[in-house]
């Protein structure tokens, strides 16, 4: 089977959205020798900031001399961003030859295992394979029945925040969504809250209480920033000072000190260049990142009312004086009457575009909502369209909603300076 062959079979697996429980996981793991069972695994959970976090703690452990595998999820352009050790993606042929092994065996269950369920156990073995010594583990959605939840004893569980989001799958109130995060917490293990919801964050206690696991947070009190523009950030926290962060968002700041503080929980202390290093060569596309300075296009993945507040708390410190202009798409299982109120007050004019999924809300619809709330918007038939006409008004660019979107506007933008 060759690279070609294994995506072709990947996709042609169950690709059903979500479709909980780990038995199909457990059966395949145990079928290719349960890697999962031998990983000094970090556990991640949460509604938003979890990529954040995984990116920024992988490079430090990186820096500080350790082999860092990282699994995360969704890819942005190609599926083998999902698998990384010390961030570099898992080369095609080792993809494909692991596609090949679990072929059989995935095969062979009545249950058939979905994509991200086969790309989990992958994972699983490439870091295996590749003699890891720290596993940074993104769930895919939730916790307690994710395909990730087959770790039985994690080095440390970690719930970077609760917020309502895939209220069909995961519940409809804070409380009955950090229940499904919190299952990622395991018995006499250690857990990290990372969130500012009180009630979410006693739904965890609760949970860690009852698998006599022992429950730190993060001391949100000591963050400063002392300065943030489209080039760095710097900031101080826990008695550490003129910390370095290349990734750009004000909320990258807090996914920087959640990060920091699991350092500190796995007993780990970088000396000073390493920490600084690690903190500012993390690198995650597709959040607050600048794709052109000129014309200045940036893209940020918020996708839910948390995420995208955070991303215009952004837009307000970096462009305080004057309203850009957005692209943007959505999917209509989010709740995008709310997105579209929070984007609505920093918008010069809006250019919407349909995201490649089958959930998409489509541009119209949603050009009909922010011309709802008095905002100037245009439905656009491709995202190449939407960026060409968008930068046409030489104001800042900022594309948000969907992280489905990244690919085509990434394109879009590389053609557009193509064409300077």
């Amino acid at each position: 089977m060759n690279y070609s062959e294994a995506l072709q079979y990947l996709h042609g697996t169950n690709r059903a959205f979500c479709k909980p429980g780990t038995d199909r996981v457990r059966a395949l793991c145990a079928a290719v020798g349960n890697p999962e069972k031998t990983l000094p695994v970090v556990h991640v959970a949460g509604t938003n900031g979890k990529g954040s976090f995984c990116v920024i703690l992988a490079s430090l452990l990186t820096n500080a001399g350790f082999k860092v595998g990282r699994f995360s999820s969704p890819a942005l352009v190609k599926i083998n961003e999902c698998v990384s050790v010390n961030g570099r993606e898992i080369p095609d042929e080792e993809f494909a030859r692991l596609v090949s092994l679990l072929q059989p065996p995935a095969d062979r269950l009545p249950d058939r295992p979905t994509e991200f369920e086969i790309l989990t156990v992958l994972a699983f073995l490439y870091f295996r394979e590749q003699n890891c010594d720290y596993v940074i583990l993104e769930c895919g959605m939730g916790g307690l029945t994710d395909a990730t939840n087959v770790i039985d004893r994690p080095l440390l569980s970690v719930i970077t925040g609760v917020s309502v989001d895939h209220t069909s799958f995961l519940g409809a109130t804070v409380e009955e969504i950090a229940e499904q995060k919190a299952g990622i917490i395991k018995e006499n293990c250690l857990a990290l809250w990372c969130g500012d919801n009180p009630e979410a964050e006693a739904v965890c206690r609760r949970v860690a209480t009852k698998h006599n696991a022992l429950l730190y947070t993060v001391p949100r009190e000591t963050v400063r920033i002392q300065t943030a523009d489209l080039k760095r950030t710097v900031f101080d926290f826990n008695g550490m000072t003129d910390l370095p962060l290349s990734l750009l968002g004000l909320y990258q700041v807090q996914n920087a000190a959640n990060a920091l503080t699991a350092l500190e929980i796995l007993g780990i202390a970088p000396d000073r260049k390493q920490l600084a290093d690690g903190l500012y060569e993390a690198r995650w596309p597709g959040r607050f990142e600048i794709l052109s300075r000129d014309p200045l296009i940036l893209v940020d993945g918020g996708h839910n009312p948390e995420g995208i507040a955070r991303a215009m708390e952004s837009v307000e410190a970096y462009f305080p004086r004057e309203k850009i202009t957005f692209v943007t798409g959505i999917l209509a299982d989010k709740d995008y009457q709310t997105v579209a109120r929070r984007i609505a007050p920093a918008a010069a004019e809006i250019f919407t575009v349909t995201p490649p999924n089958p959930r998409a809300l489509s541009a119209a619809e949603y050009a009909e909502v922010f011309r709802g709330l008095s905002v100037p918007a245009i439905a656009c038939d491709s995202v190449a369209e939407a960026i060409a006409r968008a930068v046409k008004a030489e104001r800042p660019v900022l594309s948000l909603g969907s992280l489905y979107l990244y690919g085509e506007i990434s394109a879009a933008v590389t053609a557009l300076r193509g064409r300077k």
